[in-house]
């Protein structure tokens, strides 16, 4: 078992997700283990970790959401909206041991795939600690927050940047 398999997220796997991403964010504060769990509850079908020799060494979390809204970072509950237009990908965090592997790459590859399973065509995300390069290459583009949004986004941290993807690229 040499290669990354990419499999769904469940509880099981929230310590590994905890300190995976307590190695990964060193200008956020990382999110406690019931915001985690709430989000792998809440959207089991588009939460994923990818394992190399048995052990995790990275995971997405992404969720069906609405367009220019978010959950405030770190929120206890989340309760999905009744008609998702977008997936919200919240965090991916790939270990040191998990770099190099292709790990953060099949990971969106099975965010996208979910994506179209649900029958979705847009995607959004908040870029920190200077990941925005990464995901323009993913094809992710700043959008300009309107004041509600911005004051969720502050939660985020500095210089964070709201991102759209969509399939067909109209924004």
């Amino acid at each position: 078992m040499n290669e990354i398999q990419i499999r769904s997220a469940s509880m099981k796997d929230l310590d590994a997700i905890l300190t995976i991403q307590a190695l990964c964010y060193t200008e956020v504060e990382p999110e406690s283990a019931q915001s985690m769990g709430a989000k792998l509850a809440a959207a089991p079908d588009s939460c994923f970790v990818a394992e190399y020799q048995g052990r995790v060494v990275a995971y997405l979390l992404s969720l069906p959401w609405l367009l220019h809204q978010l959950l405030t970072l770190n929120s206890p509950e989340c309760q999905l909206p009744q008609q998702p237009d977008c997936f919200y990908l919240h965090d991916l965090a790939v270990a040191p041991v998990g770099r190099k592997l292709g790990a953060g790459r099949a990971l969106i590859q099975a965010f996208f795939t979910a994506l179209t399973q649900a029958g979705l065509d847009v995607a959004c995300l908040v870029a920190v600690q200077g990941s925005g390069d990464y995901w323009q290459r993913w094809g992710f583009v700043v959008q300009q927050p309107d004041a509600e949004l911005q004051h969720k986004l502050n939660s985020y941290g500095e210089g964070v940047e709201y991102r759209v993807w969509s399939r067909e690229s109209v924004f």
